[in-house]
């Protein structure tokens, strides 16, 4: 089978949404080049791979994903297009916004991406490691997480994830309850149960995405304590949760922080992050508005994560 490569030059910003449209449109892989990756020695605590400056724009990064070649491909890039222009209504700035479209063989595409994902220790305890590498824990209580990064992927662990398990990490607390809100590939729910949560939920409105989570909690062997449901943010949730984490765009944090505050119990935290730098005060404002305490703010390149509590 042949695959046509789309590849959308934008911005840091835009990365989260622009691969949530390619996921919605049939993509079989996302990668993100971020030049800022060309720039330092290692990845955060961890190794980067023999990365080649051509892959890489000068500016912002490039978003590649791959579909099928077939007779709906126009179809499906002409909505795409349409899906990341409509983008700007949410004040989401996409910079070049530069579509091009290129072909590619299945084997190509089948072991290519393999070169943008290794091992990468991501906090102090945790290890990522994708599921087809070999890894020797370097010390006896190093977490290890196992990985299939099936339809996303990356040069590396995004700082947005990075942020949130060294939150995760600090602030969680053994037996806690924890509410995994936008899950994506649920990796933050997995890192929940091996840092001591009794169980985690979580929540996302995407089929990939619960399939995924639930794919990965097998993975680590931690299935029975991860609950991976279609919902919308925390809508109709009833139940009380020790602590909350959430990586997802600000523009979304904003709208669930009164559910945020209602759902986790008092001396609870709420971990955001996903937040564009240009975005904190407008979080942290809408946080302290719900009647949370600003706890921690922690900043990765271009992102922030916020870690707020609510009173007891």
């Amino acid at each position: 089978m042949k695959w046509s490569e789309i590849c959308i030059h934008t911005t840091n910003e835009a990365i989260e949404p622009v691969s949530n449209i390619l996921h919605e449109s049939g993509a079989s892989g996302v990668v993100i080049e971020d030049p800022q990756d060309l720039l330092r020695d290692t990845a955060p605590l961890g190794e980067i791979y023999e990365l080649n400056p051509d892959d890489y724009p000068e500016e912002g990064v490039y978003v590649k994903a791959y579909l099928p070649v077939n007779s709906f491909l126009a179809e499906t890039v002409e909505e795409i297009k349409q899906s990341v222009n409509h983008l700007t209504e949410f004040n989401i700035d996409l910079g070049h916004n530069h579509v091009t479209i290129s072909e590619i063989n299945e084997e190509d595409w089948a072991t290519a991406w393999k070169k943008y994902y290794k091992p990468v220790k991501i906090s102090e305890k945790i290890t990522i490691i994708p599921t087809w590498e070999e890894y020797t824990p370097v010390s006896s209580d190093e977490i290890i997480i196992e990985m299939d990064p099936g339809m996303a992927f990356g040069t590396g662990t995004h700082p947005t994830t990075v942020l949130s398990i060294q939150a995760l990490e600090q602030y969680l607390e053994k037996d806690d309850l924890v509410m995994d809100v936008g899950a994506g590939s649920g990796i933050l729910s997995v890192a929940s149960i091996l840092l001591g949560a009794s169980h985690s939920y979580a929540f996302d409105l995407d089929d990939i995405a619960v399939t995924s989570t639930m794919n990965n909690a097998k993975l680590n062997q931690v299935e029975g304590q991860v609950t991976s449901k279609l919902n919308d943010l925390l809508d109709g949730i009833e139940m009380e949760a020790d602590l909350i984490v959430s990586n997802i765009l600000a523009e979304i944090i904003v709208r669930f922080t009164d559910d945020a505050f209602r759902v986790v119990k008092s001396g609870g935290y709420f971990i955001t992050s996903g937040i564009i730098a240009g975005k904190k005060e407008e979080v942290r404002s809408q946080l302290i508005e719900s009647g949370f305490e600003i706890v921690e703010t922690n900043k990765m390149e271009d992102w922030v994560s916020i870690v707020a509590r609510k009173p007891e």
